[in-house]
């Protein structure tokens, strides 16, 4: 049976995701609006790991959810990048710890701008970032911007 002579979910629903075999430990995974991203081993070109795609989640969101304080702080043009680092632990095979490192160009604040918009940062990741709060009484989730911890 091929995943296009699969029974679909009645369950589908925003939000909705799933995870069709494509071969030997590859998968191709699409949202129900139908974005699609390829899963699989490291060595597999193209593809994402499982691991890879939770640390894309975490930055993602914490981009997410600080993007409106920080544009207007910083101005709608800013840039950033948001980095997710961690290597699972072989031998439990899960994540203990994942660090998100958050650079931005925070040349032309004065030290009360650059505390207020670290302390607005971390609130709004805090309060917004469901995956972090999803995941963070079993994943120890450090974050930093520019090296500054939040």
């Amino acid at each position: 049976m091929t995943a296009s002579s699969l029974p679909q979910s009645p369950h589908i629903a925003p939000g909705s995701v799933s995870a069709s075999r494509t071969g030997p430990r590859t998968y191709l995974g699409r949202t129900e609006r139908g974005d699609t991203v390829l899963i699989g081993p490291a060595d597999v070109p193209g593809h994402i790991t499982p691991g890879e795609l939770l640390k894309l989640a975490l930055a993602g969101c914490a981009g997410m959810s600080s993007d409106r304080v920080l544009a207007r702080r910083l101005g709608d043009d800013y840039e950033t990048t948001i980095w997710a680092h961690g290597q699972s632990d072989v031998k439990e095979e899960r994540y203990f710890a994942i660090d998100e490192e958050i650079l931005l160009d925070l040349d032309g604040l004065n030290d009360d701008e650059l505390a207020k918009l670290l302390a607005v940062v971390r609130a709004s990741i805090d309060r917004s970032c469901t995956v972090a709060r999803s995941v963070k009484d079993s994943i120890a989730l450090t974050k930093t911007v520019n090296g500054i911890a939040l």
